[in-house]
Order: structure tokens, then sequence, then C-alpha cells
């Protein structure tokens, strides 16, 4: 199970905290669960899938995704259910995808057979990304992947240092991560993304500079770093509330000493919490939450996955039994869906637009954007505008502080 992504934008969270196109959304509104019918597909169509793979060995104490620990004999008809549900909303999909992402979960969990048909099946597109934990890496997986047109793969190895691995309850140590990018690079992939998190409860700064060495000397195409939040509910709030409380003031030097390191490495800060190697002519970026932060439409397959389509947004619900018990009938899954209104929709573009390090155009914006609070963020070196104001960007010390000022600039 990653990290990647979770919500869309917090206040103080959202300066260190990525999200993953399908898997979770801004919030839905009070709609109750329903059986979808055939909604209204975009014009020129959807261009990206993300497909959600619950399975995991087990579940991280601040996991709040929708997991299954175990399930093998459930793997297989789970690709079916996932391939049956692809048939039924293909027609909402473009005739070429930019990008596809399976995320979970744990993906490489899934028994391999079941893995290989389901990544056969799925359309073509530019950048294909499947997340893996470091323990499942083997020769024979990362060829598996390779084969079956995966070009992208995101590593969630989280630390390297034993101590903060067992707090977070991960199963890989650092040996066994640099074995899994090494097996990753062996086998041809040339686009690597690794997954850290910082705030781990006592984590100090010597041992956050130690995960970054330790990041950087695999030279991973792009790097991923959130600030960790145990979610309410969660067994690891539970055992760790207290503790994150009491550092929490900590986190935002922890955060700029993470943007130091990787720029100083040569590397784009290019999203709240990502960054991306520069210089070979690639442009390293994640394009799947590219397409999330820039507001496209983007359908997602699997339980509990969440899709935005042509200013409607649903998400399937969480029960594996129920998911597949429709799908066996030919029918969708059970869903919530909340249809967005053009403020939302405006409100969405900002939030999610200014975690990036380009200009979001302005236009459809007037009635959400407040031009005083503009002009007072600008008079404080937070936030910059172009000619006429038709774009508007946050300055680096704006982005350090996040979520706080891009609530600021929504009327």
């Amino acid at each position: 199970m990653h990290t990647n992504g979770t919500e869309a934008a917090h206040t103080r969270e959202s300066r260190g905290r990525n999200v993953r196109v399908g898997d979770a959304a801004p919030p839905m509104g009070e709609a109750g669960p329903v059986e979808s019918g055939p909604l209204e597909a975009p014009p020129g169509g959807v261009r990206h899938l993300y497909v959600h793979l619950p399975f995991c060995a087990h579940r991280c104490g601040y996991c709040d995704f929708v997991t299954a620990v175990g399930r093998d004999d459930q793997h297989g008809p789970y690709v079916d259910a996932l391939l049956a549900e692809l048939e039924l909303e293909r027609h909402r999909l473009a005739p070429a995808l930019e990008t596809v992402f399976v995320g979970g979960g744990t993906p490489t969990f899934t028994e391999p057979r079941a893995l290989e048909r389901l990544l056969a099946a799925l359309p073509a597109a530019e950048e294909v990304t499947v997340e893996a934990n470091p323990e499942t890496v083997t020769p024979e997986l990362a060829a598996l992947l390779l084969r079956a047109g995966v070009n992208r793969v995101s590593l969630g190895a989280q630390s390297f240092q034993p101590r903060l691995l067992a707090i977070l309850e991960r199963r890989a140590d650092g040996d066994t991560v640099r074995r899994a990018f090494w097996m990753l690079r062996a086998a041809g992939f040339t686009n690597l993304s690794l997954d850290l998190i910082y705030g781990i409860p006592g984590q100090t700064l010597d041992e956050l500079e130690r995960d970054l060495d330790d990041a950087l000397a695999l030279a991973p195409e792009h790097v991923s770093a959130y600030e960790l939040e145990a979610k309410p509910g969660t067994r690891f709030t539970h055992a760790h509330g207290d503790e994150l409380e009491r550092q929490s003031e900590a986190l935002e030097g922890y955060f700029e000493r993470v943007v130091a390191r990787l720029t100083g490495a040569g590397y784009r800060w290019y999203e709240t919490a990502n960054f991306c190697r520069t210089g070979d002519g690639r442009d390293l970026r994640a394009r799947h939450n590219l397409g999330y932060w820039r507001a496209r439409d983007y359908l997602g397959l699997g339980t509990g996955a969440v899709s935005t389509v042509a200013g409607v947004r649903w998400r399937n619900g969480p029960s594996l039994g129920r998911y597949l018990a429709a799908l066996r009938r030919g029918a969708l899954p059970p869903r919530e869906l909340e249809p967005l209104d053009g403020p939302t929709r405006a409100a969405e573009r900002v939030l999610l637009g200014l975690r990036l390090d380009e200009p979001l155009a302005t236009a459809g914006l007037g009635d959400v954007l407040d031009a005083e609070a503009l002009a007072r963020l600008e008079a404080l070196g937070l936030a910059r505008s172009g000619d006429d104001r038709r774009e508007i960007w946050l300055t680096p010390r704006g982005r350090f502080l996040g979520g706080g000022v891009t609530v600021e600039l929504l009327a």
C-alpha cells in the first residue's frame, strides 16, 4: 500500500500530500449509494484510467485505503470483475489513452497470472504505471511488467531506516528497496519513481537526511515525498497520535529540507510533494497525476475507485463482495453519485492547479477567485499574477505554505 494520493487539498497537510487519480478525490457530497446507469461521455472521451487492485499481504497501521488482506482465492475473480467493468465503461474512454495507473492495495501482490491477464487486457496508453512494494519485486515480476507494456513503476520505499520502517509496519528494509530498484533497472525500466514518507513518529532530522541520501544514491527518475498523515480511526492514530501532534511544528522545516535537498540534486519541484529529474530531454513528471491536478476527466475501475467524468463524480462502493456480485450478474457496482456544479469544479481547479509549478489560467474562475485576497497575497510575496491576471501561481514561499494560501484565494 502506497501513500500516493489521499486528499485533494487540506490546509497544513496539502503541502506534502499527493493525489492518486481514481483512488481518492475531493470529498463527495451527500448522495447515497445508487446503481448508476449510463452517463454521458465527454467529447473525445476520457484519456486517464485508474485501476484499483486492493489486495495486500497485510494492512499497514496508517492505511485507510480500500484494501483486502490475502484473499488469494479472489484475485482471479476480481480481475474478471475489473474486466467486466471495463467493458461496461469502455464507451467513456478515448480511442487513445494518455495514462493508465494501476494502484492499490499492493498491485504486485496480486497473483501473477491474474495480474498479467489484467495488464494484457487494459487499453494501451502513453504512460502505464504500476505501484509495487519492494518485497514483492522479483526478476520474474519485473519481466512480467515490462512484457505487459508497463513503462513506469512506482516503488513504495517510504523509508530506508529500520526503526522507522518498523513504526510504519512496513515489511521491506532498506536493502530490500535497493534490490527491488536494481531488479527493475536490470529488467529495462528507465522510468522509476520512489515514494518517501517524512514526519514519522519520532523521526529525527538526521534520519530524514539519511533517507534522502539513500534515495538520491539510487538516482530515480521521480521522487514523491509525503508528510505522514494518520487518518482518524486508524490504529496508527491511536498508537502515535500524541507524538504526531508534538512534532507537527517541526514538519515545516522537514518539508523545506526535502525540497532543498532534492532541488539541489537537480530535481524539479513540479508539484507540492513531487519531484522529477531533468536534463535528459524527457518530461518525467507523473503524467497520470498531472491529469488530476489539471482537473482532467478520469475513469476509475475497481472497488472503492473514484471517477470524474463530464461534470459528475462517482465512487464505487468499498465492499469487495458487492463489487464482485454486481459484475457477475452484468451490472455496474453500487456507487455514490455526485453532480458537480460550475463553482465546485472551478474551486477544485484552483485547489489542485496551484499545487503545480506552472501558471494556472484564470479563465472561467472569476466567480471563485477573491481579487482582494490575490492582491494581498501578492503584496506578501506569496502569489503572482500575469498580465491582466489571466494567470496566477504561487511563489516558492507560497508553495511552502500550501493549501493555507490557496484557500485564501477562494471567494
